[in-house]
């Protein structure tokens, strides 16, 4: 089989990370022509509209920087906590969700979603919705793609999803705008996901993540539906762990599969005088220990949790997620329906 000539430059032009990250547009980039003749001949996109169009993406090394300090791989648990549970963005939420309560009503029955983690996934990625990102998704994508040998492979294949739903929706690809990393909306979709789970949820004949809420809304909920999550299920419940306890599945995240008896036999259980212990209790889960700003904290963590976590893959964030989905939850309860 012949193999054309754009995959030969393409898997070149990744292998090397493209052109020194000096370039501060990508006019004639290497990495570029390969990818618009991939895109010309898989999807059948026009070839002078498409050299236009990356004539105008600009390198932005402040979006490399960023990819070098997520804040999950730097802070311990009790700092990464301290950013999203806070009181301010507990009331936010409390506000969010009064504001729209039937849209959320409307997910628990639809999608079997707890509304609080919609909520609160939405609190945590955008503050509400008051801070999506201010990078247009082409530059962030294109220097992620073409510029960030680390990464270049996924962030190509979202920079093909993300002229793909550019078409599909008929939205200008110079306008949109998002996160560093290409994230986009409410809810922080990367293209892929957006492709994948975004849904026109009032019925207006547009996905829209970036305005609408109610669209917003229901994009988390189907995306958590589609993932696996269990309407009765738990997500997580502190725990204690015995002297010499077994360490070999702390913090591993994987679907959960160790019965209580297996973890019990690890060194770990239900803390009894936090949380009554259940039938719920006895699905599978896996042990979390974190740095809190009183000492070690253990937890048990259900599937639920690990639903969470295809959200983004850091149990510091999934359970930054659930405690923050609580507050709000508990703060609900004496907002009148």
């Amino acid at each position: 089989m012949v193999v054309p000539a754009w995959r030969w430059l393409l898997a070149f032009c990744l292998a090397m990370g493209g052109i020194s990250a000096q370039a501060r547009e990508y006019r004639g980039h290497p990495g570029v022509q390969a990818f618009v003749a991939a895109m010309v001949e898989k999807h059948g996109f026009d070839r002078d509209e498409l050299t236009r169009l990356f004539a105008g993406a600009q390198y932005q090394q402040s979006i490399v920087d960023a990819m070098e300090r997520p804040a999950e791989q730097v802070k311990p648990w009790y700092a990464y906590r301290a950013i999203f549970v806070t009181e301010k963005r507990i009331g936010d939420g409390v506000e969010f969700w009064r504001q729209h309560r039937e849209t959320l009503e409307r997910v628990r029955r639809d999608y079997g979603v707890d509304p609080a983690i919609v909520v609160a996934i939405i609190g945590v990625e955008t503050s509400y919705g008051r801070i999506t990102g201010n990078f247009r998704v082409l530059d962030a994508l294109s220097t992620l793609a073409f510029d960030y040998p680390k990464r270049s492979e996924f962030f190509t294949r979202e920079l093909e999803q993300f002229l793909l739903l550019s078409r599909e929706q008929r939205r200008d690809a110079t306008e949109l705008r998002g996160s560093y990393a290409g994230a986009m909306g409410y809810g922080q979709f990367i293209p892929s996901s957006y492709r994948a789970y975004a849904i026109d949820y009032d019925g207006d004949g547009l996905a829209d993540i970036w305005n609408n809420p109610v669209d917003a809304i229901g994009s988390v909920a189907n995306y958590f539906a589609r993932h696996g999550w269990h309407a009765e299920g738990l997500v997580a419940v502190p725990a204690v762990a015995r002297v010499g306890y077994d360490r070999s599945q702390v913090n591993v995240l994987v679907k959960p599969v160790l019965k209580p008896e297996e973890l019990a036999a690890m060194g770990f259980k239900p803390a009894t005088t936090s949380v009554t212990v259940g039938p719920e209790h006895q699905a599978p889960a896996f042990p979390l220990e974190l740095e809190g700003a009183e000492g070690v904290e253990f937890w048990l963590a259900y599937d639920n949790f690990y639903v969470i976590t295809r959200y983004n893959r850091s149990h510091r964030y999934a359970l930054a997620v659930y405690q923050l989905s609580r507050e709000v939850a508990a703060r609900m309860a004496d907002v009148p329906g």
